[in-house]
């Protein structure tokens, strides 16, 4: 038997895009498409390119959170302020849910609720091939529990994630310090430290088409925000043991040199806001390390 579409979806999508109107343009085709007829929220960090007149424009049903600065990350949380569904898709603007996705994450929140956030399965390109990502995630030693669906993980894609909204405001959505690139595993830590479930549930489904080459300086952020969230969160020993390697690495090595620049300039601020991790959780996050490794 079909089970009919709500007339209002429970899940709102939120696109954190800046400067990229075209790649953006397509996403929202593919979104406005979906059967569920989300609500769409494309919150733009001050775009300089055509952006908000292409939305307002071509696309009049998606609405817009024009921002005045380039938030990074935290642009998403926004948008999760300004939306009132109870749950959250986060796309890309190169990125976008397969059909029936949004309603199979929203069954998964209703029946379970400790559920904060879903890691879906991601298939990318035209070719629609499976994420190395995915099978890292399935097979993540925390396993199962009794109370949540899928797989419990401390990881995920951003682009490729739905979030019960008052879990994510509750953990603060993504950390204002990391600005884009590695900032999964923060927000991961930080729902598991209040008690919510984060788990990978390959009945979610996502399409990710990014750009062939690689975008400029990416590797270094991601090792910056690795550093930083060790330190947000992790015990020192291990925050200095890090440290001592990534500087062992900057001597020869460009992109540590930018990753250190980088993270000892925001470490202060990191130290004003370290939370170190509930026993528990850090014990999870020492085993998959130690899977990994």
């Amino acid at each position: 038997m079909t089970i009919p579409y709500p007339d209002t979806s429970p899940v709102g999508i939120v696109i954190a895009t800046r400067n990229r109107s075209a790649t953006l343009a397509g996403a929202l085709r593919h979104l406005l498409a979906l059967p569920e007829r989300p609500e769409i929220l494309v919150a733009d960090n001050a775009s300089t390119d055509d952006t908000r007149a292409m939305l307002a424009r071509d696309f009049p049903r998606v609405r817009v959170l024009a921002l005045p600065f380039n938030y990074g990350a935290l642009a998403r949380t926004y948008g999760a302020r300004v939306l009132d569904t109870p749950y959250v898709a986060f796309s890309d603007d190169d990125s976008w849910w397969a059909p029936g996705a949004l309603i199979t994450a929203a069954r998964l929140f209703e029946a379970h609720p400790r559920l904060g956030l879903i890691s879906a399965r991601t298939l990318v390109g035209p070719a629609a091939d499976p994420d190395p990502l995915n099978e890292v995630l399935a097979d993540s030693p925390l396993g199962r529990v009794g109370d949540l669906p899928g797989t419990q993980v401390l990881g995920f894609l951003a682009c490729a994630s739905v979030v019960r909204r008052s879990a994510y405001l509750d953990a603060g959505g993504f950390h204002r310090l990391l600005f884009f690139g590695g900032e999964e595993t923060l927000l991961a830590y930080d729902l598991a430290a209040r008690g919510w479930g984060v788990t990978h549930c390959p009945g979610v489904v996502a399409h990710h088409h990014p750009a062939p080459a690689p975008r400029s300086g990416r590797s270094a952020v991601q090792r910056r925000n690795e550093l930083l969230t060790a330190w947000l969160r992790r015990p020192v020993p291990y925050a200095l043991a890090r440290t001592r390697a990534l500087a062992a690495e900057a001597r020869h090595d460009g992109h540590a040199r930018q990753a250190l620049r980088g993270t000892l300039a925001r470490l202060p601020a990191a130290l004003r806001e370290r939370r170190p991790l509930p026993p528990h959780v850090e014990r999870a996050a020492r085993l998959l390390e130690g899977a990994s490794a």
